[in-house]
């Protein structure tokens, strides 16, 4: 009888511990899901282009290089111009505000040279016709400038 207490009292404890890392809510010192995936620059005739390969906790920053920059422009404009390219580099995310059921702002927070620095963001959803399907987008402000990406599916 003793054997059978001591079975069930640990098989509590380890089904406990199942479902608890089991939890598939996202917690802090991570990317929240609607963020993950491959973002593209989005637009026509856009001048800078680059591309965000975001995973749970790993941001990949590719392009916006400064050969892209039309001559005279604001450095300041150039997206992510203060990260490593081409690394996947640790990082994590915070929602502000859920301003309607498909509009969230927050900050993803990067860390690039033992640092840890906030970007703004806005991600949006929509469901254009004629298909409805869903079209993902991600804003960034640069030095008064807008860069906006849509996530590829």
């Amino acid at each position: 009888m003793k054997h059978i207490k001591f079975f069930a009292f640990y098989g509590i404890v380890i089904f406990a511990l199942f479902l608890t890392a089991c939890n598939m809510e996202w917690q802090d010192e991570s990317f929240a899901p609607h963020l993950q995936g491959t973002w593209v620059s989005d637009g026509q005739g856009v001048v800078l282009t680059g591309a965000l390969d975001i995973t749970f906790d790993r941001i990949t920053i590719t392009g916006y290089e400064r050969s892209q920059m039309p001559e005279g422009a604001n450095i300041e404009q150039l997206p992510f111009r203060n990260f490593l390219r081409g690394i996947a580099l640790s990082g994590y995310s915070e929602e502000h505000s859920t301003i309607n059921d498909n509009v969230i702002e927050g900050h993803i927070f990067i860390e690039d040279a033992g640092v840890f620095r906030a970007v703004f963001y806005r991600y949006w959803y929509i469901t254009p016709p004629p298909d409805f399907q869903q079209v993902h987008f991600l804003r960034f402000s640069f030095g008064g400038a807008y860069e906006t990406l849509r996530r590829v599916e």
